[in-house]
């Protein structure tokens, strides 16, 4: 059973987000890394992107598949996590702390409202 904390948001297409007044952190569910197993690459966008909600924003490649990375909010991108170059595993074992992906300065606010919750998430995936 997948980690779902509470006090995140949500997209269909499995990346979370923390919302931190106007910055929004965002990286990839529990349940995501476990379908898709021991993450070998990750390609994230500059700093600077503008981002619109859906957008692809880089990819996450495993033992088994590349998965592609969606944008659940619109907004420019401020910081990247640089770390996990190298040390992909860090999405593996700590996908909501260590592992986030990317911070983003929030366009619009109300696009976090359109996301679900974590009991939504638990539905979208069948838990």
């Amino acid at each position: 059973m997948s980690t779902i904390p509470v006090e995140l948001k949500y997209s269909k297409s499995h990346e979370w987000v923390r919302i931190d007044g106007d910055i929004a952190t965002i990286g990839i569910t529990d349940h995501a890394q476990e379908e898709l197993g021991d993450v070998v690459y990750v390609e994230l966008p500059e700093a600077g992107r503008m981002l619109s909600h859906d957008d692809i924003f880089g990819t996450v490649e495993s033992v088994k598949a590349v998965s592609e990375l969606y944008s659940p909010v619109s907004g420019e991108v401020l910081e990247v996590n640089d770390t996990l170059s190298g040390s992909e595993s860090t999405l593996n074992e700590s996908p909501y702390e260590n592992g986030w992906m990317i911070k983003v300065r929030l366009k619009d606010a109300a696009e976090v409202e359109a996301l679900l919750t974590a009991d939504g998430y638990k539905t979208e995936i069948g838990e």
